[in-house]
């Protein structure tokens, strides 16, 4: 089988080197899966997410998020937007947002309980949307399988049995909880955010928003920690994190002001 020898060799190959890629803050990733293996994996999760939750009928709700996810995903490099992103929001009072590989957004209604305004869901958004063009799927998929599951994972990437498919689509999250993926690692996370605030400064948002609405989800989560906040780093790191970007983004946001990038989405 030449495929697979030579992934297992590819893969060998990208251990040995520790990293086979670099995130857009210069990081070194463990990123071996192919973009389409990938966007077929996100493709599957969306599609059985949808199968379990109910969508919005809150016409304003969809509207609003529409409109900040387009505002954001228009502003991409075209090698980025691809054909497109499918955006849903879903009918569940959980305070959690997601992307996936393959140009996918979920939002949950319940994140209007955090997000106050429209800078403040940009801010939740982008920081998703922040993972997916990070490849931060691929890099957790690439590392389970390099640690635990070696060169099995040749054998899903080419079209091996139900049980190594079934294994790289738990890495997404498609499973039990529903709408929720695997929390990624603070390191992740951190990273997120601050590409996150790049992504809604260059649409026109104001990235200083960001501040109130991560305060706010730590309010929530006095009560209740919020899923979206499983993983993600304390609120001292996260805001010394932030505003020491914030600079930069707001940069950013008031030449995308100037250029006449000015969302106006409902709120």
């Amino acid at each position: 089988m030449p495929f697979k020898r030579s992934l297992v060799l590819t893969i060998s190959a990208c251990v040995a080197a520790v990293a086979c890629s670099t995130s857009p803050t210069g990081r070194s990733q463990l990123a071996f899966m192919s973009e389409r293996d990938m966007q077929d994996m996100g493709q599957q999760a969306f599609s059985q997410i949808k199968a379990q939750t109910p969508l919005s009928r809150d016409s304003q709700a969809i509207g609003i998020v529409r409109c900040v996810s387009e505002a954001i995903t228009s502003r991409l490099p075209a090698d980025q937007r691809g054909a497109g992103w499918e955006i849903l929001v879903f009918d569940d009072n959980a305070v959690n947002a997601f992307a996936l590989p393959g140009n996918k957004i979920g939002v949950y209604e319940g994140i209007f309980r955090a997000a106050r305004n429209q800078d403040q869901l940009a801010a939740v958004i982008g920081h998703e949307v922040a993972h997916v063009i990070a490849h931060h799927a691929n890099e957790r998929v690439s590392t389970t399988y390099a640690t635990q599951m070696g060169v099995n994972v040749a054998q899903a990437a080419a079209g091996g049995s139900g049980t190594y498919s079934g294994q790289l689509m738990g890495l997404l999250g498609a499973g039990a909880t529903v709408g929720v993926i695997l929390p990624f690692n603070r390191k992740q996370e951190s990273e997120a955010d601050v590409v996150g605030l790049d992504l809604m400064a260059k649409a026109g948002f104001d990235p200083a928003q960001a501040i109130p609405l991560w305060e706010n989800m730590g309010r929530i989560g006095q009560e209740k920690p919020p899923e979206f906040l499983s993983t993600h780093p304390s609120d001292e790191t996260r805001m010394r994190g932030l505003e020491a970007k914030l600079p930069d983004a707001e940069a950013l946001y008031r030449e995308a002001q100037a250029k006449g990038f000015q969302p106006a989405c409902g709120f």
